[in-house]
């Protein structure tokens, strides 16, 4: 029986073989995978609030385009046909194991392009080293204005915009609500994103408000942890607000430290990366507080279709909102689909030179709304933002975010060439509000 079963075995080979007309054309042999490395926090502090939903993010979202499931002009499968593999790395670790483990990525892993980075220190350290390797990077948390006004880049992009956006539009918040505001305070990390980000909040502050002045300002080192002299320190200003950029747990911290001194029911806060831990602390987030979302992300984002598209998605897989760190982790994968996509027309695999080629100056609609490259030469990209006021609604149970103004790209972002402390300090000229 065995002997019979191999027999019709080859017999039916060769009636295939020996009539052509009948077979079958022999398949296109599949792409070759787009390979990615995605960095971000997989440990540590900034790992829960930041770097989960980042990488959760690009999970689904990658699941999907390779599924070819993504809207228009995103439903491509994967990038240009090919499919796209992830390796994950974790940020956490010391600067100088950030840049080792980028290197792995591009010369030992061989990935196409790195899309990721949290911290500024982060995007600072990696950014000349992509150059150096001609390595394709889009860096899509970190804040500091520096990476591409320091020096110009080639292969470096960063889709989401800078820090200046966040404290220009959070000054203009502030005294749009407050408009004899005399006095104000602010905490932040003592590295270049909490460094930059005081700067331009109080440069814009003396800009629109010349008569107020700042009375204290906190510079905690980043990942302390406990606030509780600084927290002293504020109860004993009568600021007419309290401004901070703080991130991951080092925010989370604050806020519960704080309330138990009732810091909040002194003056309130504005939190220009608020928009992180309004579904993590819900009625644990003290009403009244002023929240941004580095852009119109999560709570503050438009109701549009793709950005439906991505909130379902997220939501099926994990039952949790996605916060702004997912929204930027998804802008900056759609912008180098795009680019690369437009590199590829002419059929084969473009390099990264191509690829940067025709990331340069780039335009798109995401989740989070229009995304043009007008600043760095093309290279730093630019929004709208938005501000709004929390609360808990306890009918709902759910967080709602009122009094939300918008704020054009151009009232809030320098114009293409000039640096953001310069703007800033020169009356911000040119602004459109």
């Amino acid at each position: 029986m065995l002997k019979g079963t191999i027999a019709s075995c080859w017999t039916l080979a060769a009636v295939a073989m020996a009539a052509p007309a009948f077979a079958q054309a022999p398949a296109a042999p599949a792409a070759a995978p787009v390979k990615l490395g995605i960095v971000t926090f997989l440990t540590g502090p900034a790992a829960t609030p930041f770097g989960i939903p980042s990488r959760n993010a690009a999970e689904t979202v990658i699941e999907a385009l390779n599924s070819g499931k993504g809207p228009a002009p995103f439903d491509k499968v994967g990038f240009g046909g090919a499919k796209l593999e992830a390796k994950y790395v974790d940020e956490a670790g010391t600067i100088a194991n950030v840049v080792t483990e980028f290197r792995n990525l591009v010369q030992r892993d061989t990935v196409d392009a790195v899309v990721g980075y949290v911290s500024s220190g982060s995007c600072l350290a990696v950014t000349p080293v992509a150059e150096e390797l001609k390595a394709l990077t889009v860096l899509y948390d970190c804040g500091t204005p520096r990476i591409f006004e320091e020096k110009a880049r080639t292969y470096v992009f960063r889709v989401s915009p800078h820090a200046t956006m966040d404290n220009v539009a959070a000054a203009r918040y502030i005294l749009g609500k407050k408009k004899n505001l005399a006095t104000y305070s602010g905490i932040n990390q003592n590295y270049a994103w909490g460094q930059d980000s005081w700067r331009d909040f109080a440069g814009a502050m003396k800009t629109l408000a010349p008569k107020a002045t700042a009375d204290k300002v906190l510079f905690p080192k980043l990942f302390a942890g406990e606030y509780g002299a600084e927290i002293s320190t504020l109860l004993t200003s009568k600021s007419d607000v309290v401004h901070t950029s703080f991130f991951d747990g080092d925010l989370e911290s604050f806020i519960y430290q704080e309330q138990a001194r009732g810091l909040d029911k002194r003056m309130p806060i504005i939190m220009t990366a608020g928009e992180t831990v309004v579904w993590r602390l819900k009625d644990k987030l003290p009403d009244g507080t002023i929240i941004g979302g580095r852009g119109p992300n999560g709570v503050l984002a438009r109701d549009t279709d793709i950005r439906k598209w991505f909130e379902k998605i997220y939501r099926d897989r994990y039952d949790t909102p996605p916060t702004y760190p997912a929204y930027q982790m998804v802008q900056s994968l759609l912008g180098l689909k795009l680019a690369y996509e437009k590199a590829a027309a002419g059929g084969a695999k473009p390099n990264s030179d191509a690829i940067a080629a025709a990331f340069k100056g780039i335009e798109f609609t995401g989740p989070a709304g229009q995304v043009k490259l007008t600043l760095g030469d093309g290279h730093q990209g630019v929004t709208e933002t938005a501000y709004g006021t929390y609360r808990w609604n306890k009918q709902k149970k759910e967080p709602e975010i009122y009094d939300i103004v918008r704020y054009p790209a151009e009232c809030v972002n320098p114009p293409p060439g000039v640096e953001a402390e310069k703007w800033i300090a020169d009356g911000m000229p040119g602004a459109k509000c």
